[in-house]
Formats: structure tokens, C-alpha cells, sequence
């Protein structure tokens, strides 16, 4: 691993790009090889029970190279991107401490970016408004943003949680600063065709690995409504379990679902000019092997 310069930050590797395009086999590879350890940055493997659809690493992926901010919060919790920010500047202290390479991982766009453009995020509004704000309900939110002219058409509107705090900062969004320094940030590239046969074989493997029954479980104890039960491979399941859908269907619909979302985050990244896109584990160790010697 590279010495560390005393005026640039650490050294740090940054995996992004969409869902099932091989970030993980990707960052476990180049962990072992360059002494690393990953730092997730994923909206819904924070937290705790959510496992088959999150795709979280296994226990033996866990215990082959050491993760951090895997589950740390209750689905019960409130969790912002500003708090992941914290999270994840102190584990790449906690890292780069132990003389260890941090390698940040994951597709979700805004947490990746929250630290590595060192996002100011607004503070919190009033308790007493934003108790207002929690006692209503998806569709009176949306209605309360369009009466206030806001734009919702890059925000989940079903999602309570994202469509409280934008209505809290007015639609404004975090100040954006410039690229960590002493960064390199890779990007798994990889055609449609082949990602989408990938995800069908991820959805078979949850199905195989039991995703009905985690799903029937956890909505049980939290119900519909929370963050993490309105993701991707969970959301899906309340009109099976409603009758209202066959298994067949919810497996479809599931697909379609991580597909658009794919294209969401393949939109977000391909923003920023700074990634190196590779499509084989050789040209992300060339690009590593060059980062850290330089």
C-alpha cells in the first residue's frame, strides 16, 4: 500500500455501478489482494434482517475480508445519507488507521457521493414540523410539495422518509464540494443483455435461498410503510401476500423493478467524469496497481 502523503487524504478506492454488475466479487478480489477492507454504501444493507433481497455479502464474504456499515440500524430507525456520511469517514480513518486500503462499495448514488464530494447537508427542521410532517401520509406528501411548487420528478414519492426531508430543505439539495483528493474511483461497466441475465439469476437464487419467507417475516414485524420494506425484492410481495398476485408474478415483477433501477443508477454515475470504467478484474487492478504506486 502506498505511504501516506501528510497533505493528501488517505488513499481510497471507490467500487460504483449498478445493481448485479459485480462490484462485490470485484472489491473482495482487490481487498485480498491490496490489503483492504470494503466500506459498504448501500441505502438498505444498513440494516439489520434484511438479507436475501439486500444481496448483502455472506457471513463467509464477511469473514473472508472485513465490511463495515452492514447492520448497523434497526428498519425501524431513521437513517439519512448524512448520517452514512459520518459512518463512512470514520471507518475510513478506522481503516487507513490500521495502515489498511478503505475501499468504498456500492450503488447507491448519493451515499457514494456524500463522501466523495464532501456533501454539506442542510440541518434538520423544527421537531415540532417535522412531527407535522410524520403524521402524514405518502400522497399528502406529494400533494403538500406540488402545492409549494417543488419538482418531485427525481424523488420517490412513495417514499416517505426522502419525501419528508426534501419538503424540510424546500427541494434544495446538499452543497456539493469538490472530488476527494487521492481517490481512484472504479466503474463496472457492463451491457444490458448480460446484466439482465444476471439479475434473473440473483431473484432465482433469493427465491431459492428463502426471500418469501423473509419477507413474510419482516412485514409481520414492521409492516409496509418503513424504508426498507418499500425497497426493491420487498415492496413487491405485499399483493402476493394480499392474494392479489401469484409468485410468478412478484418474481417478474421484481426483475423489472432492479432493472429500472440499474438504469437509475448507471444515469447517476455516468455523471461523473472522474470514473474509471472497466469491465474485467485485470484492468481494475492495472488502474489500482498505478493509483497506489503513484
Amino acid at each position: 500500500m502506498a505511504k501516506i502523503n501528510p497533505i493528501k487524504p488517505t488513499p481510497m478506492i471507490a467500487i460504483v455501478g449498478e445493481t448485479a454488475s459485480g462490484k462485490s466479487a470485484l472489491s473482495l478480489q482487490l481487498a485480498q489482494q491490496f490489503n483492504g477492507e470494503i466500506i459498504a454504501a448501500d441505502a438498505m444493507t444498513v440494516y439489520q434482517k434484511f438479507d436475501i433481497g439486500t444481496a448483502k455479502p455472506s457471513k463467509n464474504e464477511q469473514a473472508l475480508v472485513p465490511h463495515h456499515l452492514i447492520d448497523i440500524v434497526d428498519a425501524s430507525e431513521q437513517f439519512s445519507a448524512a448520517q452514512y456520511k459520518q459512518h463512512a469517514q470514520a471507518a475510513i480513518e478506522d481503516v487507513a488507521g490500521r495502515e489498511k486500503l478503505p475501499l468504498l462499495v456500492g450503488g447507491s448514488g448519493l451515499y457514494i457521493d456524500s463522501v466523495l464530494f464532501d456533501y454539506v447537508f442542510r440541518s434538520k427542521s423544527n421537531v415540532a414540523y417535522r412531527q407535522k410532517l410524520e403524521e402524514m401520509n405518502a400522497s399528502e406528501l406529494a400533494e403538500l410539495a406540488r402545492d409549494r411548487g417543488l419538482d418531485t420528478s427525481d424523488i420517490d414519492i412513495r417514499n416517505k422518509r426522502r419525501m419528508i426531508r426534501f419538503i424540510e430543505t424546500n427541494g434544495q439539495t446538499p452543497k456539493r464540494n469538490s472530488l476527494r483528493q487521492n481517490t481512484l474511483i472504479i466503474g463496472m461497466s457492463i451491457d444490458r443483455e448480460a446484466l439482465k441475465e444476471r439479475v434473473e439469476k440473483r431473484v432465482d437464487t433469493m427465491f431459492q435461498q428463502g426471500l418469501e419467507n423473509e419477507v413474510q417475516g419482516l412485514s409481520q414485524q414492521y409492516g409496509w410503510e418503513l424504508d426498507p420494506m418499500r425497497s426493491v425484492g420487498y415492496r413487491e410481495w405485499q399483493a402476493y401476500f394480499a392474494d392479489l398476485k401469484s409468485i410468478n408474478e412478484v418474481k417478474n415483477t421484481i426483475i423489472t423493478h432492479t432493472m429500472q433501477l440499474a438504469k437509475k443508477q448507471r444515469t447517476w454515475f455516468k455523471r461523473n467524469t472522474s470514473i474509471k470504467w472497466v469491465n474485467n478484474f485485470d484492468e481494475a487492478v492495472e488502474y489500482t496497481t498505478t493509483f497506489l504506486n503513484k
